[in-house]
């Protein structure tokens, strides 16, 4: 082998590391942003349930005057 061979071949290595160490930054960011959506998920279903759904329950209530 020459050595032109033996660095393209250390530096594919290098690339592929850089590449994988990417990639896991990207699936990290991605399950962060997944949680954060479920967290804002899960605060509507909350905010619903303490305040929308107890304005429908009393919507659906007989009047007090009867």
């Amino acid at each position: 082998m020459t050595r032109g061979t033996t660095q393209k071949g250390w530096a594919m290595t290098e690339q592929q590391e850089r590449l994988a160490r990417e990639r896991e930054e990207i699936a990290s960011r991605v399950a962060s942003f997944k949680a954060t959506q479920e967290k804002f998920e899960r605060a509507r279903e909350a905010y619903y349930v303490a305040t929308l759904s107890n304005a429908w329950d009393g919507f659906h209530r007989p009047p007090f005057w009867t």
